[in-house]
Parts: C-alpha cells; structure tokens; sequence
C-alpha cells in the first residue's frame, strides 16, 4: 500500500510541475531526473532499484509510444485519407530505405555486412520534428494530402525503425553492441 502511495504521489508531482515549469520554458525531463535521484537509493526517499532488465522493459514500451504519439498527433479528420498510405510508408518503406542504405554501406563503404544492414536500420527513419517544422513553417501549400501523409509517416515510422536496430542477431553477431 505505501509504495502505490508514493508511486502516485510522484506521478502527481510530476504532472503538476510539468503544467507550471511549462508557463517559464523549463523543460519538465529536469524535474523528472530531480525527482528520480531525490527518492532513489542515495536520496531522501531511499528506495533502492536494481532489476535493468525491467527497466530496460519498461523504458522501451515507453520509448515506443513516444514515438508512436508523434504520429497519432496529426489530426484524423486530415489524416484519415492517407492512412494507409502512411502506415505503408512509415513500416515497408522503411525496411526498404534501411536495406537500400544497407546494401550501399556493403558495397561502396566496405562494412561487414551486418554492420551495413544496422547503419541502414539506424538512419532509415526520418526526423518527425524536422518534417514538422518544415511544413508548418513553411506553409508549403502541398497537393492532395502530401503533407497529412508525410506527418504521419514521420512520427510514427521511428518504431519501425527501432525495431530494426533492437535485433538480437546484431547485437550476437555484429561487433557493434546494440
């Protein structure tokens, strides 16, 4: 009973102070980690933590649905006609983009070709908040749909993405530790 207690009194605290440090710019992540070492085991709360593969479970699940919020962010009225598309886009095109980039690595850069095949799947996505601010920014004025379908492949091919690199096989294989 008295850790489900602290557990939601922390996340009380943080929803809070991330609505008021919002008002003065400062990133809610600073309250986040001064919270974290405040209750951790050499803090004032003491409690003490040791299972990482947990943690690694848990930041992962979180880590994804970050990156798929980015995505579902756009709105659905605009978003519902090029569904489809997106979700194509942001799952086979970048298995596709990562193999292409893949292959290139191998061939022109001489990788091992595991190695090749992880650079490809760390840069195959594209980076949602660059796509964002430059359709936005720009007001670009694109036809039928173009910048609904490329908001939406944009934040939610990053999964995808993560997928690709997280591979056991690599990280087995490769020299590089995933």
């Amino acid at each position: 009973m008295y850790i489900l207690l602290l557990a939601a009194t922390i996340l009380i605290v943080c929803a809070l102070s991330s609505k008021v440090l919002y008002r003065f710019g400062i990133p809610t992540l600073i309250v986040f980690l001064a919270i974290g070492m405040l209750m951790g085991s050499d803090g004032l709360g003491g409690i003490y933590f040791d299972n990482s593969e947990l943690a690694k479970n848990i930041s992962n699940m979180g880590l994804i649905f970050i990156m798929f919020y980015g995505g579902l962010g756009t709105s659905w009225k605009a978003a519902k006609p090029v569904a489809f598309a997106s979700a194509v886009l942001a799952t086979v095109g970048v298995v596709i983009t990562a193999f292409l980039i893949g292959i290139f690595a191998y061939f022109v850069l001489k990788f091992d070709f595991l190695e090749s095949m992880l650079l490809g799947s760390i840069i195959s996505s594209t980076d949602a908040a660059s796509v964002f601010s430059i359709l936005r920014s720009k007001k670009l004025n694109l036809k039928n749909n173009l910048a609904s379908m490329l908001e939406m492949e944009s934040g939610s091919n990053d999964p995808m993405a993560y997928m690709l690199t997280n591979f056991k096989f690599y990280s087995r294989v490769s020299k590089f530790k995933v």
